[in-house]
């Protein structure tokens, strides 16, 4: 009988053991990003859209993923995908080219630091004294009642939040989205719908009270995706005091 040594296997093994994935992203120049970016269109924004606003699959046009808290990570789930969900594994994919769509996906909910006129520091008070704090969370300070802004300036730009300033119905996030409800017993809420099945729905109303209801026992239950608590700035401080205002809000990066 002839025998096989099973000494190049354990090697190939071991070797195989010892390679560590790098916990940083070793392919991100303009070539790889610029590849990351058509894989992505064909491969994964199907599920997750053309920008990385999500869909089907979840949003990742924000600057930090849940699931991917470095590039390890990241690669990771691309590689092998997440079990329990409809995330498929990259198998038809290189290394190489799931690090180079884990690039991309990197730029997606990050803008470039830009310079605009106004003082941050001015701008401070005035999102101060118009009660701005009251709704938005800044890091583990503030309210709840609004998107959180601790990392806005990562993912909008200035032009956005002046015309969000100006208009704030004119884009609004699906995450909040405002409800009036009226109970049986005659009760009235009007807030922000924070979770919804089949059989019930969870709210937060204006005063930052937690409501749950069956939707059986309500007499109405009308939902606007035209509406938000937030006021326009339009006439409540002057050009100058905007631009501080939106300098303070483009300088918040993750440091408030």
């Amino acid at each position: 009988m002839r025998k096989f040594s099973l000494l190049p296997l354990l090697v190939l093994f071991r070797l195989s053991a010892q390679t560590e994935i790098p916990k940083e992203n070793p392919f991100t120049g303009a070539a790889d990003l610029e590849r990351g970016k058509r894989l992505f269109a064909s491969s994964c924004a199907p599920c997750h859209g053309p920008a990385g606003a999500g869909g089907r699959g979840a949003n990742l046009a924000r600057p930090k993923l849940p699931r991917a808290t470095d590039d390890r990570a990241l690669f990771q789930i691309l590689k092998e995908g997440i079990p329990g969900t409809e995330m498929p594994g990259a198998w038809s994919m290189t290394d190489h080219e799931i690090w180079q769509v884990a690039a991309h996906v990197r730029t997606l909910g990050r803008v470039a630091p830009e310079k605009v006129a106004g003082d941050p520091a001015a701008g401070h008070n005035i999102f101060r004294a118009q009660g701005c704090a009251g709704c938005h969370l800044l890091g583990l300070e503030c309210g709840r009642m609004g998107p959180p802004l601790t990392e806005v300036g990562l993912r909008r730009g200035a032009a956005y939040m002046r015309a969000k300033l100006l208009d704030p119905p004119s884009a609004l996030p699906e995450e909040f989205t405002m409800v009036d409800i009226t109970t049986g017993a005659g009760q009235h809420i009007s807030g922000i719908v924070l979770n919804e099945d089949t059989y019930s729905i969870q709210v937060r109303d204006l005063t930052d009270h937690l409501h749950s209801f069956w939707k059986h026992d309500l007499t109405t239950l009308e939902k606007h995706n035209d509406r938000t608590p937030m006021p326009s700035f339009r006439g409540r401080v002057n050009d100058r005091e905007l631009d501080d205002l939106i300098a303070y809000l483009v300088s918040l990066r993750g440091n408030p």
